[in-house]
């Protein structure tokens, strides 16, 4: 994916303010061998850009003064309450420099797994997206996740994740963090009470006392 941006020499926050009244967004590209740059970007493309979920997971294409540079989104600041971008940072990333950056998981086959299909439990997603470490050239769009096989009450943890050719799950020690359950509902529901018996029907009204003629 692609992005244009241009240097920035005005700033601080008035500058910055200048900026998002022109419909602009101030931010900053740094790494590589070359100091931090401030720039500006068009924040309509830029915003439509964010709603994609390849351009925070994704090598992106920096077009910089006419200049082309790799990088990585790095962070977003947006407005508290309305849809502005605020600031934004990008990382220069190397060929040779491995990435830690976090990837969507897009989970597939889970209706017709033995769990759902034939158990009817429900699948709990506790990651949608995992941290992952690689050359820039091996990092993927997304990580796929085949629940076809998921079985009644199974767990599947992180390592269980089958992962692309030169990428690693960034782990710390020996964890190994839950991914996916699943809960099985009970077999089956207490009967319904039995219905209560029909109330008696109302007595029969008392006839009408006759009356007595008075002589």
């Amino acid at each position: 994916m692609k992005v244009v941006a241009n240097t920035r020499k005005a700033q601080g926050s008035g500058a910055s303010r200048r900026l998002r009244r022109a419909d602009k967004v101030p931010g900053i590209i740094y790494g590589g061998n070359s100091a931090p740059t401030a720039i500006e970007l068009d924040h309509n493309p830029l915003y439509h850009a964010l709603r994609v979920e390849a351009f925070h997971s994704s090598i992106l294409d920096m077009e910089l003064d006419g200049a082309a540079e790799r990088v990585l989104l790095r962070d977003v600041q947006w407005h508290p309450y309305r849809p502005i971008v605020m600031h934004i940072d990008f990382q220069r990333i190397a060929a040779d420099r491995k990435i830690h950056l976090k990837v969507p998981l897009h989970f597939k086959g889970e209706e017709q797994s033995p769990a759902v299909k034939m158990s009817g439990g429900y699948v709990s997603k506790i990651f949608n997206e995992i941290e992952v470490v690689c050359l820039p050239g091996d990092l993927p769009e997304f990580i796929e996740v085949d629940l076809s096989t998921l079985s009644p009450g199974q767990t599947v943890h992180l390592n269980d994740i089958a992962m692309p050719d030169g990428v690693a799950a960034a782990l710390k020690g020996k964890e190994n963090p839950v991914v996916v359950t699943v809960t099985v509902p009970s077999a089956a529901e207490e009967e319904p009470a039995a219905a209560a018996p029909v109330a008696a029907a109302p007595a029969a009204a008392a006839a009408p006392a006759k009356k007595t003629d008075k002589k």
